[in-house]
């Protein structure tokens, strides 16, 4: 090996440190980006050259050149975040995300779950990229199979009409006894009230999600026996008829001596009342008053005096309740371990949006970096085996939390002092080689 080749040997050191160094520097500088994955520069000896005729150094290096970067896809620890679109992968796999990256569409992976809720109601990273996974069905909420963007912020929860009404309520057994044939005149609310015990107002929703006012009138006909009415406002069946009161549903309710509640009517399981609200379906009320009624009960078998009762206090409502609710937007989202998405809505109710999909690869280190976070796929990579997560060897989903880095500071700062070194000795080495050929160039004075 001649000394101008000592130079080029010592050139390529100092190229591969570069490059090392360069990597490092990416590495610490990502350090604090969610989740990025460190890389490290690998690198080969130049092909030998073999000098003939000299013992002992048949082939001699011409030093060394960097030949690819690898990614190191180890696991980031996940932190805490508190925000619910905040999504983290504990375990294998890729986020799939929609959308454009440098001016090419594509679908596009990445560990960074740092979603929100966008203008247009997608689930979306800070880049505008949105995420795929598998929509619900907006009326039956099953998951389905096909893979779209997640669009969940713009979902309503639909009206549901009310069907059961439950009511706790104690009926004061000293209330005169107004006969066992009292009726409730409905003329105005002045004589409903003269010609009853004891009165409540429930609101009750229609298929359309209107909430209605209903009154419940009670009136004691004799010892340990009562009568109820629902009456309602004509102007909500009729607008026509408003100011008007009808009479839509009446039942009665006997206690036993001990004050507790012993049958009912209508009995269960069919409906107490039928009613039509204006510009709404038809539905079918049933009135529950309380646990203590069974079939055995209804038939003349007293309850457990759980529920409603007439013991000698007031007559108040204790609790009422009924499952009907309008319309309601969304408020807030939760994600499963498996990626199910579950909405509350301002109505309270609770339903499954979609669930996130995930990708795997056989060789994850050989996606291709397009920056922000985000990967394509790659001949090296193989191809994307897409599912639901926590199955086929995808990891899991935490929520409100993020994958940090898996940089470690400290092997970062050892590799840049080695890399360092190694740049220092390959310099020395050729102000050592420039020496010797200033050495050579003298013998001629």
């Amino acid at each position: 090996m001649s000394i101008f080749s000592s130079l080029y040997v010592a050139m390529s050191g100092i190229r591969s440190n570069e490059v090392g160094m360069g990597i490092i520097g990416d590495n610490i500088a990502n350090m604090n980006t969610i989740g990025f994955k460190g890389s490290r520069g690998v690198f080969s000896d130049i092909l030998n050259t073999t000098i003939m005729g000299e013992p002992g150094l048949s082939e001699v290096g011409q030093g060394s050149m960097a030949t690819s970067v690898q990614r190191l896809v180890g696991q980031g620890a996940l932190l805490q975040t508190g925000v619910s679109t905040d999504l983290a992968i504990g375990g294998n796999g890729f986020f799939m995300m929609k959308g454009q990256v440098s001016g090419t569409d594509a679908t596009f992976y990445s560990r960074n779950g740092q979603f929100r809720i966008d203008e247009d109601g997608f689930l979306a990273n800070m880049g505008g990229l949105q995420l795929l996974g598998f929509p619900a069905s907006l009326t039956t909420g099953e998951v389905g199979t096909n893979i779209a963007p997640l669009q969940v912020g713009t979902q309503i929860s639909p009206p549901k009409a009310t069907n059961n009404v439950t009511l706790d309520v104690n009926l004061d057994p000293k209330e005169p006894q107004l006969g066992p044939g009292a009726t409730l005149d409905t003329t105005d609310e002045s004589t409903m009230a003269s010609t009853s015990s004891f009165s409540t107002t429930t609101t009750w929703y229609d298929s359309l999600g209107e909430a209605h006012d209903v009154d419940l009138y009670y009136i004691h006909q004799q010892s340990g026996e009562w009568s109820w009415h629902a009456v309602v406002d004509q102007g909500e069946l009729d607008p026509a008829l408003a100011g008007n009161f009808q009479e839509v549903g009446t039942g009665t309710l006997t206690f036993t001596s001990d004050g507790l509640l012993d049958t009912y009517t209508p009995p269960p399981p069919g409906p107490s009342l039928t009613i039509q609200f204006d510009g709404a379906s038809s539905q079918d009320v049933t009135f529950d008053w309380g646990d203590a009624i069974t079939t055995d009960a209804v038939a003349g078998i007293a309850g457990s005096g759980v529920g409603t009762s007439s013991y000698a206090t007031k007559s108040a409502v204790v609790t009422v309740s009924q499952d009907g609710f309008g319309a309601g937007d969304l408020t807030f989202i939760d994600f499963d371990r498996d990626g199910t998405i579950h909405g509350t809505f301002s109505n309270g109710d609770q339903r499954t949006l979609g669930r996130v999909a995930m990708a795997n690869f056989l060789s994850p280190d050989q996606l291709n970096a397009v920056g922000g976070n985000s990967f394509l796929e790659s001949p090296g990579s193989g191809e994307p085996a897409v599912g639901e997560p926590n199955t086929g060897g995808r990891g899991m989903i935490f929520n409100s939390s993020l994958e940090q880095s898996n940089v470690d500071l400290s092997n970062e700062f050892t590799n840049m002092i080695v890399t360092q070194r190694g740049f220092q000795a390959s310099s020395r080495t050729v102000t050592t080689a420039d020496q010797m050929l200033t050495e050579l160039i003298n013998l001629k004075r």
